[in-house]
């Protein structure tokens, strides 16, 4: 099964964390092909924003060595535009996803978010 490349949003980043079964099992499946993982200069923000309010700074370590050996994707002004679009037509339609509408604007025709 071929899966797409994906940029992981937050909330399943956090998951993948605190080591969630069904994530960890996902997310080895996703890296035996990938190789590895993409995630937003946002998630990247949020997680580090998080560790920080909780003093984990083991924690925060351990995250600035996975953003070493993955790819963290900085965010553009055609991102930002893209994501408002998105975000836009989500709200209209009553379908909102949170923040993940910001990270289908990056990747490949074809590669999609990866909201919990």
């Amino acid at each position: 099964m071929t899966l797409p490349q994906v940029l992981i949003d937050t909330d399943i980043l956090s998951l993948l964390m605190r080591r969630n079964p069904a994530v960890v099992a996902n997310a080895g499946l996703y890296l035996a092909e990938h190789k590895r993982f993409s995630i937003s200069v946002i998630t990247r923000y949020e997680i580090l924003r998080g560790l920080t309010v909780k003093g984990a700074g083991k924690q925060a370590t351990v995250f600035e060595d996975f953003c070493a050996q993955n790819e963290v994707v900085p965010v553009s002004d055609d991102v930002v535009l893209r994501a408002a679009e998105i975000y836009a037509d989500l709200y209209q339609r009553g379908e909102l996803i949170g923040d993940a509408d910001i990270s289908d604007c990056r990747l490949s025709p074809g590669s999609r978010v990866r909201p919990r």
